[in-house]
């Protein structure tokens, strides 16, 4: 009776995550955990040094130390540095488009292994006291049913242990898709699309902001721009993916 009962959860959590790899089709082995096996998985580019300490934008050439890139040194951020896991293209960017708008929830453990992977390698914990994900707006969480950076947010909490502040940062204007804009329209299209309503809250703390993918950065930092306003001290920038390309 307990195999008959533990083949039917295996039966049902196989119709929920697949057993197949989603990219190449080829059978899991049973130590393979989610839905992407470990040769696609291999093809995934991690950002590793040297990179700009603040937008982590790869870098090619002998480079040691921190720096950061000339995107960066023409703009005024709000956030002080930011860590990305993997280039956001292949089997990276196809996850996060099937986890946020194709309703497949089983590539979130990857995703959530992928961040907390680059939390674990390039950041130091000690000093940083809450996780705030970047909101979406309420008609757009409603039509998404969730909110893709709140969940991988828990994840990064989990793993380091740190309080996930989900309503400390509000989106409180609409906006239209940022996809085909770049910064300055981007940064046009979120004036004024953030709130901290519970400013006091976060006076004098130091936060990360996580989010699916930095392109250019300009929802991020407005994010940032509102936490330091609020009175955060400082804010870091976590993300599943960073754009090759600014």
């Amino acid at each position: 009776m307990v195999v008959a009962a533990k083949t039917l959860i295996r039966a049902a959590a196989d119709l929920l995550y697949p057993r197949n790899c989603q990219f190449c089709a080829q059978p899991l082995a049973e130590h393979e955990h989610g839905v992407i096996c470990a040769a696609c998985l291999a093809t995934v580019k991690w950002i590793e040094p040297p990179c700009c300490s603040r937008c982590a934008l790869p870098f090619v050439g002998a480079v040691t130390g921190k720096f950061q890139c000339g995107y960066c040194k023409d703009l005024d951020l709000h956030f002080s540095h930011a860590v990305a896991a993997c280039l956001a293209r292949g089997i990276v960017l196809d996850s996060i488009h099937h986890f946020k708008y194709n309703h497949r929830p089983y590539f979130g453990q990857h995703l959530a292994d992928w961040i907390v992977t680059a939390g674990r390698e390039h950041m130091d914990w000690s000093g940083l006291e809450a996780i705030v994900p970047v909101p979406l707006h309420p008609r757009k969480k409603r039509e998404r049913e969730f909110n893709q950076a709140e969940y991988l947010a828990d994840a990064v909490g989990t793993a380091f242990e740190k309080p996930v502040w989900k309503r400390r940062l509000r989106r409180v204007r609409d906006t239209k898709t940022q996809t085909r804009l770049n910064r300055e329209e981007r940064m046009d299209n979120l004036h004024d699309a953030f709130a901290a309503p519970d400013g006091g809250a976060l006076k004098g703390c130091r936060v990360v902001l996580v989010d699916d993918v930095f392109t250019t950065g300009a929802t991020l930092d407005a994010c940032a721009k509102v936490l330091r306003v609020a009175g955060a001290s400082d804010v870091w920038v976590l993300t599943v993916a960073r754009g090759a390309y600014v």
